[in-house]
């Protein structure tokens, strides 16, 4: 079709040619000029062969992959291989794999997540569409918590370094103990403002523990960060959390607490926290799980504002993600 475009293209020049002496205006085909350059010098309109290897796989073929992978995104290479075999058509894995890159596809390791189950689902789209106009100030007066474990040797076990093959002495790898050498748990809390107190609790946490720590580290810090009458306490339905004892000590201290989906750590801005924490621990290096702790109330210290402002700042953000996602796991 286009070559016979092309020609009548060509044909209507030298129509041109003839009448151009003609008064009136003879109507002209929109096309390039050279594509008429292409017909007087080479007598042809159909394009030259161009250098370097075809494509391997059409773009039905790629179409077929792109359709199989986005319906089942943990089909293996080797299963689009087979596929593209039956179709008529034999390629490496590495043509699948610049394929997939063309289209902005890349093998990715599949994140691990909360089990979402569909009363979490809804939950958390309620809760999204529920505080979605919701201003910033009002984030800002929300007092974050959780716990988290740190292992004395965990994020070391991520490092990469630089060397030959099968050049294995001390200074190339990384040594590993069971059970990450120890760990320790924190419980911690932080404002739009700023970090309030850090806490390592010793032994298994109850009910009571918590309700200890509650009474001895965050209220203090509310009063430190002078959050104000309209603060509200968020904390997730952790079973210690939850239990009558204690909704009763926070109804007791007159705290108003934010209403809380189940499986969302997504949701909670201080789990950015506790991954800078755990970076600012691995660069220390530290020996033990006394100096680990120590290292732990240093590094907090040093969170900046600024840090827990921009994490309050966007969490509409979040909110955003979550309705886009249908209530499923977001990139937080």
């Amino acid at each position: 079709m286009l070559n016979t475009y092309r020609g009548a293209v060509v044909g209507e020049e030298l129509y041109l040619e003839l009448v151009c002496a003609l008064p009136s205006p003879v109507p002209q085909w929109p096309c390039s000029r050279a594509i008429i350059r292409k017909w007087k010098k080479f007598k042809i309109t159909v394009n030259h062969p161009r250098s370097g290897a075809p494509c391997k796989i059409s773009p039905p073929g790629a179409s077929m992959i792109m359709r199989k992978v986005k319906d089942q995104p943990r089909t293996t290479w080797q299963d689009l291989v087979n596929d593209l075999k039956r179709a008529g058509t034999t390629v490496s894995k590495k043509t699948i794999s610049n394929t997939l890159r063309c289209h902005g596809l890349k093998s990715c390791s599949a994140r691990k997540v909360p089990l979402l189950k569909p009363a979490h689902v809804q939950a958390r789209l309620k809760f999204a569409n529920d505080h979605l106009d919701d201003p910033e100030e009002e984030w800002e007066n929300v007092m974050w918590s959780d716990e988290t474990k740190i292992e004395l040797f965990g994020l070391n076990s991520t490092r990469s370094v630089w060397r030959k093959k099968d050049e294995y002495n001390p200074k190339n790898t990384i040594p590993t103990v069971k059970h990450g050498g120890g760990n320790i748990i924190l419980w911690g809390c932080f404002s739009g403002k700023e970090i309030g107190r850090l806490h390592c609790i010793e032994g298994r946490m109850d009910g009571a523990m918590y309700r200890e720590i509650l009474a001895n580290n965050l209220l203090p810090s509310v009063r430190a960060l002078k959050m104000g009458r309209g603060w509200v306490f968020q904390h997730d339905n952790d079973p210690k959390h939850t239990a009558r004892a204690t909704k009763e000590w926070l109804r007791k201290k007159h705290l108003k607490v934010l209403e809380w989906p189940s499986q969302s750590p997504d949701l909670n801005p201080i789990e950015n926290l506790w991954r800078e924490l755990k970076v600012r621990i691995a660069q220390r290096q530290p020996r033990n799980l006394k100096d680990l702790e120590k290292v732990c109330m240093e590094e907090w210290a040093k969170i900046p504002a600024a840090v827990c402002a921009n994490l309050v700042k966007t969490y509409r953000k979040r909110m955003i993600s979550v309705i886009a996602n249908q209530g499923f796991c977001t990139k937080y």
